[in-house]
């Protein structure tokens, strides 16, 4: 079971993640600010830490800079109000693993929970190219290819149903989101999922968000 500790400075909102994810996360510890949250993470050594953006003593990122380093083993998610371009950027920056907004339904944050525990990269959909920039910015990338030589010959392997979910995959959607908006269930998804990272050569969603980039199809 993955082990979470939740960093949030409103007791409410750390109540009702806890109630959201109930006993499908072991909640080793929380935290409403920065010096009980490097305090506490470093006691507890959690797999995944939930963690807000703006807390009283330095925010999120501050907690990040901390121990980010003192401690590679544990991945940061954030989960916060905020969906501004520079919030995002800048936990991306200093090693987040991921960001959403807390209008995250419980079985998705779940689910982000546990991708970001498997080394994933996940965000909500919308915010995507905030995250793109980040890693690019992040990492020091070349300037992407003209787009008549950015394609990739991998995409000519994919059927039009594959092209439709890998683009939903590469900008964060869920596989309950991809269902709906393309109206085929979930197990039909993962299929489709699962087939375009084989025809691609990829191995995670993380991989296909940089392909995706590259070959200029976000």
């Amino acid at each position: 079971m993955t082990r979470v500790f939740l960093v949030d400075d409103h007791a409410m909102v750390r109540a009702g993640v806890r109630a959201e994810l109930g006993d499908d996360v072991d909640f080793v510890g929380e935290a409403p600010d920065v010096p009980t949250a490097v305090e506490g993470i470093r006691a507890t050594r959690p797999d995944v830490v939930l963690l807000d953006v703006h807390l009283p003593g330095g925010g999120g990122r501050a907690v990040l800079e901390t121990l980010r380093a003192e401690l590679p083993e544990v991945k940061w998610l954030a989960l916060s109000v905020s969906d501004a371009a520079e919030d995002v950027i800048a936990v991306i920056r200093a090693g987040a693993k991921g960001y959403v907004t807390k209008t995250i339904s419980g079985p998705d944050l779940l689910d982000a929970v546990r991708r970001v525990a498997d080394g994933d990269v996940v965000f909500s959909p919308r915010l995507a190219g905030f995250v793109l920039d980040a890693f690019s910015a992040a990492a020091g990338a070349a300037p992407a290819a003209p787009a008549e030589e950015a394609t990739d010959p991998g995409l000519d392997l994919l059927s039009a149903r594959e092209r439709e979910v890998m683009q939903l995959l590469a900008r964060g959607y869920t596989y309950r989101e991809i269902g709906s908006r393309l109206f085929i269930s979930v197990k039909t998804v993962e299929s489709h999922a699962s087939n375009v990272l084989r025809k691609l050569q990829l191995s995670n969603r993380n991989e296909l968000t940089r392909w995706a980039a590259t070959n200029r199809l976000l």
